[in-house]
């Protein structure tokens, strides 16, 4: 008899996002990072149990490592497995990628953010940045032109009728 073919179909789309990053930052470019997990954590973002808005990327001796997300464990995890909420976790990129950031992130105010993390295939990905900061009128600036092309939509969807 022939055996069933098990179905790997595994939820694709984004577990969390840092919608604090695009205020506090302007993004220059954006890289997507495989992500170093244990399995305990894997449950979690299943379940969709992560922060990501307080990380952000180091660059420690040509690795990079993703600092202050945290993966709140399941309660029904194994008590003999230490669960670590702020584990420091290592991201994936090839070395021309990390070597291009390295010398991006040593000029003065530039720094990697953690956008989101994703479903990639069975794969969990996280999409990091290259950013600096936002002075306080910048982000009055921005809030204004979203608020212009809100209001410029709303005006386009009315003069229709």
């Amino acid at each position: 008899m022939a055996g069933k073919k098990k179905d790997n179909k595994i939820s694709t789309g984004t577990i969390a996002v840092n919608k604090k990053a695009r205020h506090d930052y302007f993004i220059d470019e954006t890289y997507e990072a495989g992500i170093v997990l244990q399995g305990w954590e894997v449950k979690s973002l299943r379940q969709g149990r992560v922060n990501i808005s307080e990380g952000y990327v180091v660059v420690k001796k040509n690795e990079l490592f993703l600092f202050g997300a945290t993966i709140t464990p399941l309660d029904v995890a194994c008590s003999y497995v230490v669960c670590d909420q702020q584990r420091t976790r290592k991201l994936l990129l090839n070395s021309r990628e990390i070597s291009k950031l390295v010398g991006s992130t040593q000029r003065q105010g530039y720094t990697l953010i953690p956008l989101s993390l994703y479903w990639k295939g069975r794969h969990i990905k996280c999409e990091i940045a290259l950013a600096h900061g936002k002075k306080e009128y910048d982000k009055r600036e921005t809030l204004k032109q979203q608020d212009w092309q809100r209001e410029k939509a709303r005006i386009m969807k009315h003069s229709r009728k």
